[in-house]
Parts: C-alpha cells; structure tokens; sequence
C-alpha cells in the first residue's frame, strides 16, 4: 500500500498545439510519441526524469468546463496496485474505476491518480493502456535543464488541509514532512507537504486560511473551480542557465521587486551565485539548515490563468522556500491586480 514514484503528470488542454509548443521550445522537453484514441489524442513528452502526457479532444470538455488547462490525472507506481486502491477507495469513500485496462482512483478535485505496477525507471515507461506511436524524428533536447519533478504543489479549500493531508497517508503511505502558516499581512494560508516513504513523491499541500484574504489562493480556487495542481516544480542543477533558456524561449516568469533582494543581502551567504546575479535572473534565495534553496516560478501560460511552474535548485537544502512565499504572494498578487 506504499506509492513507489511519479510515472507521469497529464495535462489537460483545449490547444494541444501551443500546449506542447510551449513544453518543447520553451522549457526543453522532448516529444517521444503520441497515441490518439476515439475522443482525445495526447503527445508523450520528457526531460531528465520528468514524463509528461498532454491530451486534448472533446472527451475531457467537461474537465476543462469545470477547471481550465491543469494536470487531471497522476500516475504512481506503487508496490501493490489492488491494495492501494482498495485503500484510497475507503479513505477518499468513493469509486474506483478502470480506464484502459489501469485503475484509477480520486485524488482531489477533478484530478485522479492512475495505480501502475512498479518498474525501474518509471519516468521512460510510457503510460500502458495507449497506442503510442515513437515520433520519427527526435529535435531532442538530451541537454534540457529539468533533471526531475521536484514536489506537485496542490491548492485545496481552506479549512480542509489536514483532511487531505491524511488522505495521503490512510490511501498511499505517504508522512507528513513538514507544515507552516504563513502570514504575509492580510492574507495568510497553511500548508502541509507530504512524502511517499520512497521519498520520491512530494506534495506541497496548501490552503488559505479561512478567516483571512486568502489572496492568490482563493483567486486559484475560483479560476480553477475548487481544488487542483497550483504548480509543478522542476529541479534543475543551474537555475541562471535553466531562467535564461526558458526565457529565450518564451517562459514569461513573475517579477521579483528590488527592496526583495535588499532584505535578501543581510542574511545570504553566497556560494555558488552572488545576490547581483540572482536579482538579473530575478531568482528567489532561501535557506535552512542543510543549505541554500533557489527558486523562481512562471506566469501561467493558460487561459484561465491556472496551472503554473517553478524551477528550482537545491544546494543542500531540504525545504520549500517558506521565507519566499510573501514574495510569491506580492509578485502574484500584483499579476492579479494589474490583470483586474
């Protein structure tokens, strides 16, 4: 009853075209194969250990009715598949189903999670159940930046954090890491992150505090039609080069205010980048015990303003940029404002 891995994240999209173009030219992956079916077709994408499925068709209109492009389905591999589902069917107390052969159980919102059988390297399995077709020729990007899926952040209603959090535990096995409240001065939100015993699956869950403003994450809640994947985070071994390619190649990411990286010269230590360089890349600094943390998150390139990334770089640390989320709220919310 224990999740083992991330075999892939599926992207539901109305334009599947630009969907992919974005993926591939902005961010470096690579496409490997498609599959089409009677109500949708997909494109199969990679990078370092990260697999990505990006669907589109009139089968999943009423995902996108309801949510806007977002990810609708995860897939784990775990030790046990029919003890797995069993569980999640008793602790989320709804319905298990099959689809193309794979079962498939709630997660939260509109998003389900696909149960597979563990494999070696799960992220260069492509998803069972699909006619995949190997794309003949390969514009490969083998040097793209993105080395795995670092945590899927997931927004949920306020007040319903722990239940969630819980969920993950009763139905996967995974544990609680860690868990913060944050108040950025009128808005203020909880989060939870848990992980799989494998260590290879984290969650950021989070949720805004229901006797405050809860900002950017009510404003996601509406946009999205309740809960779903705010963002997903890629690791990367050098985020200057990684900010600098994606934007070269169309990534628009959210900007960071000066007065951000004049608090941040009294407490960085610089190793491998000084302050300068991280204020041109308008990449985020933070620490912990174990070592620094870098990050920087995208606008969403979707409609609906919904679905978003991040790239991150990990230099010994284990955390998740906590100090950094009042300069995600105020870049968001200035996105927000400016937007009307």
């Amino acid at each position: 009853m224990a999740v083992q891995d991330i075999s892939y994240v599926e992207l539901f999209t109305q334009d599947k075209i630009s969907a992919v173009d974005y993926l591939v030219t902005a961010m470096g992956f690579t496409r490997v194969a498609d599959s089409v079916e009677v109500d949708r077709s997909s494109v199969l994408l990679r990078q370092g250990e990260v697999q990505m499925v990006v669907t589109s068709g009139h089968g999943i209109w009423k995902f996108l009715d309801e949510h806007g492009d977002g990810i609708a389905d995860i897939g784990f591999t775990c030790d046990d598949v029919a003890r797995t589902g069993a569980a999640a069917a008793v602790a989320a107390a709804g319905p298990v189903r099959t689809l193309r052969g794979n079962t498939v159980v709630p997660g939260f919102g509109g998003v389900t999670h696909t149960l597979l059988p563990p494999v070696d390297a799960p992220a260069r399995v492509a998803p069972p159940g699909r006619n995949w077709v190997p794309t003949p020729d390969l514009s490969a990007h083998a040097d793209g930046h993105i080395r795995l899926l670092d945590h899927v952040a997931v927004c949920v209603e306020g007040g319903r954090l722990g239940e969630y959090a819980d969920y993950y535990r009763d139905a996967y096995g995974f544990s609680r890491y860690s868990s913060e409240y944050v108040d950025t001065g009128g808005q203020a939100m909880d989060s939870i992150v848990v992980r799989s015993a494998s260590e290879r699956v984290t969650f950021t869950l989070v949720a805004p505090d229901p006797g405050k403003d809860g900002g950017q994450l009510d404003a996601f809640l509406g946009r999205n039609g309740g809960p779903g994947v705010q963002h997903l985070a890629f690791l990367v071994e050098d985020i200057i080069a990684a900010v600098r390619d994606c934007r070269e190649g169309g990534v628009d990411f959210l900007t960071t205010p000066a007065a951000y990286y004049e608090r941040l010269a009294d407490t960085f230590q610089e190793s491998r980048f000084g302050i300068a360089e991280l204020q041109e890349s308008q990449v985020l600094a933070d620490h912990d015990e174990w070592g620094q943390l870098l990050q920087l998150f995208s606008r969403s390139p979707y409609e609906r303003n919904t679905l978003f990334y991040e790239l991150i770089q990990r230099l010994g640390s284990r955390g998740f940029g906590s100090s950094n989320i009042r300069a995600l709220y105020e870049a968001v919310q200035r996105d927000r404002l400016s937007a009307g």
